[in-house]
């Protein structure tokens, strides 16, 4: 049952709004004016729920492990997937030991959100009637999916349910929609080779229609961005501001490793081989829900894990394990903080934080600057070339 919103929760929305002015150009792209990015983010998420609460309430639920709640047991184990590696508890530890500026652009994402529901009571969610400050925190990058959604759910489905296959492509596609677009480029180039003089950038993002919102965000405290922004989230994810510019593609960088695990049965103990030792495989109960009809109904799985991470799938006797970046807290400061970078030398103090695992990066600046990340590295030039 929905929490009803406390007298005292309007009340500070209430003076937050007078903060924060929105204003829709021609083309109905709002540009947002807020008294501190707090402010900002939180007219931000208000005019993302104007556009699409739908796009950005799946999202969250898709992050949460908690889509078979509303599309049924079909997606049990996509939603399983999410979970072995995010749940709630980590993102609440990480909000709390956030830094105060990060914790206030997270409680501006969830007053935005939820101030958007007490205005509009004729929008009915799908499940998600509270927003809470912590749910930024259930992404380890940028891009909404990324690395996880290279993981099958079918070898999870053979390894933790030994069921029928599903349907990958279904999987993918959300609101039965055909499969959006993939890839995406971005081009650089130098003041040498410009007619201007000036470095220009070309941002291409192959995304189809309204997979992600255009927005200007601005604040008192210096934040002048716009661009792409993905349903949800409080960042531009492609654009630029009066410094500079970035461009996302996918990245086909190698950031994830697969393990084979030996395991080996020990009275009532599973272990795994590591060097010349054995280590205790490690259980955690996942307990899921998922509509069933007109009722929910509940499914609990028996995940296991090692040191390098998650267990996935299995190899003729063997368990396959999977490791991945899994760093909310430095993914969500390095999406924020590069919107305000000045320039490339404060652009790649930014990308220090390596956390850009499944995107590739595309830079130019009003200083004639242009370069070019790897994943997290500028790759090394080859010298054989001009």
């Amino acid at each position: 049952m929905a929490q009803p919103f406390s007298k005292g929760e309007i009340t500070r929305w209430q003076k937050k709004a007078k903060q924060v002015t929105i204003i829709r150009d021609t083309w109905g792209i709002p540009h947002l004016y807020g008294k501190t990015d707090g402010d900002a983010v939180f007219g931000f998420l208000y005019a993302q729920c104007e556009d699409d609460f739908e796009r950005v309430e799946m999202n969250y639920i898709t992050s949460l492990g908690r889509l078979a709640e509303v599309e049924g047991e079909s997606k049990l184990y996509q939603d399983l997937r999410t979970r072995l590696f995010y749940d709630t508890l980590q993102a609440i530890s990480i909000y709390k030991e956030s830094p105060a500026w990060l914790k206030r652009l997270c409680d501006g994402f969830a007053d935005g959100i939820n101030y958007y529901l007490h205005t509009h009571p004729e929008v009915k969610p799908k499940l998600l009637t509270r927003f809470q400050p912590w749910m930024p925190f259930l992404f380890s990058e940028g891009s909404i999916g990324g690395d996880i959604e290279s993981i099958s759910v079918n070898r999870l489905k053979d390894f933790y349910g030994g069921g029928q296959m599903v349907d990958e492509k279904e999987v993918m596609d959300l609101d039965d929609q055909e499969p959006e677009p993939r890839g995406s480029n971005g081009f650089a180039i130098a003041p040498l080779r410009s007619a201007s003089g000036n470095a220009l950038l070309l941002i291409n993002p192959h995304t189809s229609f309204y997979f992600r919102p255009e927005v200007h965000v601005t604040s008192e405290e210096g934040l002048n961005a716009y661009g792409a922004v993905t349903w949800g989230q409080f960042f531009i994810y492609q654009g630029f501001n009066e410094h500079c510019g970035w461009m996302h593609t996918s990245s086909q960088a190698d950031v994830m490793d697969e393990y084979l695990e030996t395991i080996v049965r020990q009275n009532d103990s599973l272990l795994y081989r590591y060097g010349n030792s054995l280590k205790p495989v490690i259980s955690k109960n996942i307990l899921l829900a998922y509509k069933d009809g007109s009722k929910k109904s509940h499914k609990e799985f028996t995940a296991q894990y090692t040191h390098h991470g998650p267990v996935i799938a299995k190899q003729g006797e063997q368990w396959i394990s999977i490791s991945l970046m899994v760093e909310p807290l430095k993914a969500l400061t390095q999406s924020y903080q590069r919107t305000r970078a000045k320039g490339l030398d404060d652009y790649k103090k930014v990308m220090e934080l390596k956390a850009n695992s499944s995107n590739n990066t595309v830079f130019a600046d009003n200083k004639g600057n242009i370069a070019y990340w790897h994943g997290n590295f500028i790759p090394k030039r080859n010298s054989a070339y001009d």
